[in-house]
């Protein structure tokens, strides 16, 4: 059998005329070869069969689809957050301006219902105290997201409460935060605002929580990133909302997502180590970093609007913290090396170097933060009843014998 077509069988597969099969030729979209001594054109049978696939697909919006993928077109409707001019928006509300103000609870209650019912003031579920315990002893060296990663999928098993439902995936969102927070802090699970719970795990001071306050409204959620897509994908299945969520911190585990932030704080800490940090940073960033981990964002092009208030925070409080004047012009010394203004990501390096938090706070910050909307996402999607099952392209090899 033969694996490769005639001109004119290549021309009816992709439903096109002799020229324009040439022209695909010429603009190398499609391979030619002669045939021996009649030194006729055969074009592989694989290859015609998959341009004709492309081109089908193109027909259906297919092409779209994909860029879409790619910080593209929107594919999903939601009523939860918005990027738009510049600005982060959760139900139309600025969350810079929240971030003034706000706790992550509040900052909750709106992603999760726009506020119609205050969830944290009458969270009826009791807190799993032994149970919890008894798991993180299980992993006693684990790192923060992991240990994380292993409480959630067990919570169905020591929480007697449904997770299912939309409603009833948001009146356990408190006390599934709650725990998030304890795993990730390796304390017993409290009631205390969040943000203090941080504050004391770290030894953190008022201004300091306060900071941390501010970090976690800002962080709270932030549209249709990766870890959110995979919360979506698992709630649209039926899977608990447990199950989401740990979908979303193992998405978040990827050093392209949640692991920007320990890429800037090695950045940081090469620059301040060093006795040319312009030098230092402009290696770290050939040699060892992803691309300008904690500079940029496509969906930020005049500059990440988070980053900007926290950083703006941390200058204020510069003059209490001596180590803060370096860390800030080694954030300066990259962002104009680099020429990109800086990210979120940079933000919580900066943060946790300069006051001494564990390695891998911001990492805890941004997972203890982006679980108030994976929960206002689960719950949207699991009231939508769609199930999320795109199409994928096939460019394989196509029936053989």
């Amino acid at each position: 059998m033969h694996n490769d077509l005639s001109a004119l069988d290549a021309a009816r597969l992709l439903g096109v005329s002799l020229p324009t099969l040439y022209s695909y030729v010429s603009r190398g979209l499609l391979a030619s070869a002669s045939n021996g001594a009649s030194r006729r054109k055969r074009y592989p049978r694989e290859d015609v069969l998959r341009l004709a696939a492309r081109k089908n697909d193109a027909k259906r919006g297919g092409q779209a689809a994909t860029a879409a993928m790619h910080w593209g077109l929107p594919v999903l409707e939601t009523q939860i957050s918005h990027i738009f001019d510049g600005r982060l928006l959760y139900r139309g509300c600025d969350a810079a301006q929240l971030a003034a103000h706000a706790t992550l609870e509040a900052a909750a209650g709106l992603l999760w219902d726009d506020g119609a019912a205050d969830y944290f003031q009458h969270d009826q579920f009791a807190l799993p105290q032994g149970r919890l315990q008894s798991i993180l002893a299980c992993a006693p060296d684990a790192p923060p997201l992991a240990r994380a990663m292993l409480v959630l999928p067990l919570l169905p098993q020591c929480m007697s409460m449904p997770m299912h439902a939309p409603a009833d995936m948001l009146r356990c969102g408190p006390t599934l935060m709650r725990v998030l927070a304890a795993a990730l802090l390796r304390t017993a699970p409290s009631v205390l605002p969040l943000h203090r719970q941080l504050a004391q795990a770290w030894q953190a001071d008022p201004a300091q929580a306060e900071l941390l306050r501010a970090a976690l409204v800002l962080l709270a959620d932030h549209e249709l990133n990766a870890s959110t897509f995979a919360v979506r994908c698992v709630a649209s299945t039926g899977a608990s909302l447990p199950a989401a969520l740990g979908a979303g911190l193992a998405a978040l585990s990827g050093h392209k997502h949640g692991g920007g932030s320990a890429a800037a704080r090695r950045m940081l800490s090469a620059a301040l180590a060093a006795s040319d940090a312009r030098d230092a940073i402009g290696n770290f960033y050939t040699a060892t970093a992803p691309a300008c981990a904690g500079f940029g964002h496509p969906l930020y092009p005049h500059g990440d609007p988070r980053a900007a208030h926290l950083l703006a925070i941390l200058s204020a409080m510069a003059p209490g913290y001596p180590q803060l004047d370096a860390i800030l012009a080694a954030c300066a010394t990259a962002s104009d090396l680099l020429e990109i203004k800086p990210n979120a990501d940079l933000a919580l390096a900066a943060m946790e170097l300069a006051f001494g938090w564990p390695e891998g706070a911001g990492m805890s910050v941004f997972a203890l933060a982006r679980s108030a909307g994976w929960i206002a996402h689960a719950a949207e999607q699991a009231a939508s009843a769609a199930l999320i099952r795109p199409r994928a392209r096939y460019i394989g090899r196509h029936q053989r014998d």
